[in-house]
């Protein structure tokens, strides 16, 4: 995959304050800030600060996200694919307490959100994402280091679409705020293995 420049992002939903400097960005999200819709809490929320770029057909789209200080709950940063307010993915480390974080995925289809999460140390600072589109669907994998990653996730998207956007977002869905930053971006070929039944 190759490196990428920002010349072809844009953002949906600019914040205040941020800072892009070569291939690096930072974010400082803003209190009151989210992306989730109806399931289980009702509220829907279609706020929070994403850096995007447009890509149609298969890809792997990899980013390193470093956020050491979210430290108040649901304080989030990570990966964003998003067609509109209703159908979207976003994958992240989400802040809970000082024992734990929640690091999962958010798969939105059709106006209703789903949430899938495991639990890992809160001390943990850095995460790299990486996820690879094959028609309307999608693998999602993480790596602590940038090189061994494992997978996290498959999905479907319900609502036919040619056109992805994709990217970064951060977020702080109560009163705080904190810095994201975000590094390594890298988009190519799809490196998820076409399926191929067994002969």
């Amino acid at each position: 995959m190759g490196n990428l420049f920002f010349n072809d992002y844009r953002w949906l939903n600019q914040p205040q304050k941020f800072e892009i400097e070569n291939d690096k960005l930072s974010i400082e999200t803003e209190p009151g800030t989210d992306l989730w819709q109806r399931t289980y809490y009702g509220f829907q929320n279609d706020n929070a600060p994403a850096f995007l770029t447009d890509i149609e057909g298969d890809f792997s789209f990899q980013v390193k996200t470093e956020f050491k200080d979210a430290v108040h709950l649901y304080d989030q940063c990570g990966v964003l694919m998003y067609i509109d307010s209703e159908n979207w993915v976003k994958i992240s480390v989400e802040y809970e307490n000082e024992d734990f974080a929640r690091l999962g995925a958010v798969v939105t289809n059709l106006g209703y959100s789903d949430w899938a999460t495991t639990d890992i140390p809160a001390g943990v600072s850095e995460m790299w994402y990486r996820l690879s589109r094959r028609g309307q669907d999608f693998y999602i994998e993480n790596s602590v280091d940038g090189k061994d990653f494992k997978q996290m996730r498959m999905l479907h998207m319900h609502k036919y679409f040619d056109k992805a956007s994709v990217g970064v977002y951060a977020c702080s869905p109560l009163t705080s705020n904190f810095r994201a930053n975000f590094s390594d971006f890298k988009m190519g070929s799809c490196e998820w293995p076409e399926y191929k039944e067994h002969e």
